[in-house]
């Protein structure tokens, strides 16, 4: 394939042209470059490429004479780019359709920038490498050329490595590791010294989908998944998100219809369904306050039945489920368990149907990043005011201006627990 390059400074290619694959790629004539200098088609003496801008400012603009000039200069231009923060960014899918073209030309921008008309007049597709300034776009313009060239065929010589480099399946690459065994101490995993090669193909693959969970989440949607990926990724999320994240259902102090502070009794529902909302979300605990002593013993009951009874025996789904509860006598008592699990204070968030306002559910996944949060759920008509005393403020309701706002405590769980940790894969 064929690089035009228009600059300003084509000594900057110089090296980077000539050293490496790329230079091995142009000795072997997979890869032809082309330099254009736009000085060289100025039309005063001083070869002025740049003028003042109209309508005032810093700084100046390249000049559209000779950047026209320099372009129908250029035999085979095929697809023009110009680097530039306006335009597309540079990703891996973008390198793959630029390398199915037999000519690009690139042009280097320099000043504030060229001649909008320029547009106007020319195909030019606008290309940007990041968000960030640079002091022209030969820089950038090396990175799309390196992106792009490499997928050409030959290029790389052992064509899988390019298929297992990060982007190539839309995901980060896995780590790598060589010789010694062990270094300063760090060995090798141990999975890749067996010699069992879908073993290693699984670990690396794995791997991939690790560091780009914890990195780059936001290239997941557009990645080519399997099944066994998308439970493999469900299990990070349940090891990353999830595990800062906990449930408090309070069943006293909270108000009754007529706003008197009342107990009120928990209900197997309440406990089974939460649990397993908990459980699916990969949360770390469901915490079930009660002041009384007896409904902690009865809670204390039914989840011995389903983890360690016969219950738990004949589903070991629900005992799965139930293994997350944790019985308190008061909502302080969770918010320090919490604490002492977790390492830290969790930001404690009570949740109402009033529509009050509050922390968004996109609020609450960007704290868990950083610290734990417990969300408190209320039972009869919502928390007394010395439970909403220990939390930190409210999760804006799930539905704050409907006719009718009467969801049931396990519903507005699984609402909420969803809004916080909806998947984006």
């Amino acid at each position: 394939m064929r690089f035009s390059i228009v600059t300003l400074f084509p000594e900057f290619f110089d090296s980077p042209l000539s050293c490496g694959l790329m230079g091995k790629a142009r000795q072997q004539g997979l890869v032809e470059v082309g330099l254009v200098n736009p000085r060289d088609f100025s039309l005063d003496k001083h070869r002025s490429v740049d003028d003042r801008p109209y309508g005032g400012g810093p700084g100046m603009v390249m000049s559209p004479v000779p950047l026209a000039a320099a372009l129908r200069s250029i035999e085979r231009p095929g697809r023009m780019m110009l680097l530039s923060p306006r335009g597309r960014p540079l990703d891996q899918r973008l390198a793959r359709e630029l390398c199915s073209a037999r000519e690009l030309t690139v042009i280097c921008g320099r000043y504030e920038g060229v001649d909008e008309r320029l547009l106007e007049l020319f195909p030019i597709e606008l290309v940007s490498v990041g968000d960030f300034v640079l002091s022209g776009g030969e820089a950038a313009c090396l990175c799309l050329m390196e992106s792009v060239a490499r997928l050409a065929p030959g290029f790389m010589g052992k064509e899988e490595s390019g298929e297992e480099e990060s982007f190539s399946q839309g995901l980060l690459e896995y780590p790598h590791f060589t010789r010694p065994e062990v270094f300063e101490g760090l060995a090798v995993p141990p999975v890749l010294l067996g010699g069992d090669h879908a073993k290693v193909a699984c670990w690396r693959r794995e791997m991939a989908l690790t560091q780009t969970m914890n990195r780059r989440p936001d290239i997941l949607a557009d990645a080519f998944l399997t099944g066994a990926d998308r439970r493999f990724l469900a299990g990070l999320r349940r090891t990353s998100l999830g595990r800062n994240l906990h449930l408090a259902l309070v069943h006293g102090p909270v108000l009754n219809k007529f706003g008197h502070r009342v107990t009120v009794s928990l209900t197997n529902l309440d406990l089974h369904d939460i649990a397993r909302i908990s459980r699916t979300y990969g949360l770390s605990g469901y915490h079930v306050v009660t002041p009384l002593a007896d409904q902690r013993d009865l809670a204390a009951t039914l989840v011995s039945h389903w983890t360690q009874g016969p219950g738990g025996q004949a589903n070991p789904d629900r005992a799965e489920a139930l293994g997350v509860v944790r019985v308190c006598a008061s909502l302080q008592e969770a918010i320090t368990t919490v604490a002492e699990s977790a390492g830290q204070a969790p930001l404690v968030l009570a949740t109402s149907a009033r529509p009050d306002g509050g922390v968004t559910p996109a609020e609450v996944r960007r704290t868990l990043e950083e610290k734990p949060v417990l969300l408190v759920f209320g039972t009869g008509s919502g928390l007394a005011p010395e439970a909403l005393a220990l939390t930190d403020g409210l999760v804006a309701p799930v539905r704050p201006y409907g006719a009718y706002n009467h969801l049931s405590v396990r519903s507005a769980a699984a609402i909420l627990v969803d809004r916080v940790l909806s998947d984006i894969f």
